[in-house]
């Protein structure tokens, strides 16, 4: 199978290859070489996860892979103005190609079950711990756990948002963060649906979003704080 990725450098130091024919399934690199090999270990991992959460696995009978990278953005920051300045207020992450073509049913189908998995797994992760653990500061981190629980669910509402699709403003969202990610995913599975076959592409604050970005944004973030959260865990336990 041909691995079709697209590379963003520059996101926060690093490089992040995207598979892009497979929402939820990327690689980190500190330079961009590095992210694009290290693809395949990661879409091993994916498919494996994939087949953690169901028998009906749509990568079963896949066994070689091919990495190609089809694509490369360089994450650039712009001012108030949209013009390009190193110090700008905003970092415009990446557009590729691939993002410009509309969600097949197939496709939406299985971003909900993506969604669906790593939602699981997100929860199960946080399942009884108390506010001690949820609130304790660790240093060098921006969030508590619940400050990424709030954060994951915020940032789906934003790229709902960057489409006009979020529903309610941020304003309105339940201060609950458990609240908040349940209220913001059950919009995201009730949209995806609408979005199939939409050509639909939309400027929004000097960056390019499409229903297709959306999906590979919202599958990889909760993805990607997931694994955040399990290294926090991890020094809260060598804490004790």
């Amino acid at each position: 199978m041909h691995i079709l990725v697209g590379l963003e450098n520059n996101v926060e130091n690093r490089s992040l290859a995207w598979a892009l024919e497979h929402p939820g399934c990327f690689a980190y690199g500190t330079e961009s070489s590095e992210a694009v090999m290290n693809m395949a270990l990661a879409f091993l991992e994916y498919k494996r996860w994939i087949a953690s959460h169901t028998a009906q696995s749509w990568l079963d009978d896949v066994h070689d892979v091919d990495v190609r990278l089809v694509d490369v953005w360089e994450v650039y920051e712009i001012d108030e103005n949209f013009d390009v300045k190193p110090d700008g207020r905003y970092s415009v992450n990446a557009w590729f190609r691939y993002d410009w073509k509309p969600l097949t049913r197939l496709e939406v189908r299985r971003g909900l079950d993506i969604l669906s998995f790593s939602r699981a797994d997100l929860l199960k992760l946080v399942e009884g711990l108390s506010d001690t653990i949820l609130d304790r500061p660790y240093p060098g981190e921006r969030w508590s756990i619940r400050g990424v629980l709030g954060h994951v669910a915020k940032a789906e509402w934003w790229y709902l948002d960057r489409l006009g699709l979020a529903g309610i403003s941020r304003r309105e969202l339940p201060e609950d963060v458990f609240e908040q990610l349940d209220a913001v995913r059950r919009r995201l599975v009730e949209t995806l649906p609408t979005l199939e076959g939409e050509v639909k592409v939309v400027g929004k604050d000097g960056e390019f979003w499409s229903p297709r970005k959306l999906l590979r944004r919202a599958a990889w973030h909760e993805r990607d704080h997931i694994a955040h959260i399990q290294k926090l865990l991890s020094g809260t336990r060598e804490l004790g």
